[in-house]
């Protein structure tokens, strides 16, 4: 499943017209493979096991244009720091393990009427909205 994903990520990024390069590849590979948030410095130093030679600019870039493209999603994380993890369809709702950056997506119609009563309550049109819970895994709790 993870190879199809990856073929598909990298069919998307070409026909967008980026030009498909073996740094890229890593890249995009890595990513579409992870359950746990990274952030460029951890993908980084991952694709350099595979690829010696990758640099820094060359991941950030790949990043950036994946997350242009709409196959990752940038995640603000209570210390500051940003990280990456794959895109879902439809609203977000994501939980996020504060241990071992685990990340999992969750349904909520339940949550989706909720954000739609805050919205009237205060005049708006809710049109998207990106939720996400920090706490421990079930790993993490056990340790």
């Amino acid at each position: 499943m993870n190879d199809q994903k990856k073929h598909k990520w990298l069919t998307q990024l070409q026909v967008q017209g980026y030009r498909i390069t073996n740094p890229m590849k890593v890249v995009v590979d890595i990513l579409s493979k992870s359950d746990h948030l990274l952030n460029p410095t951890e993908v980084y130093f991952q694709a350099k096991n595979i690829n010696p030679k990758i640099g820094l600019v060359t991941v950030y870039r790949t990043i950036e244009k994946m997350e242009q493209s709409g196959l990752i999603d940038r995640v603000h994380m209570p210390d500051g720091c940003q990280s990456f993890f794959q895109s879902s369809d439809g609203h977000q709702h994501l939980l996020i393990c504060t241990n071992c950056a685990k990340a999992e997506y969750f349904e909520g119609e339940d949550l989706n009427q909720f954000f739609q009563k805050i919205g009237e309550r205060f005049g708006y049109q809710v049109k998207d909205h990106w939720l996400q819970l920090f706490g421990l895994c079930n790993e993490c709790k056990k340790k």
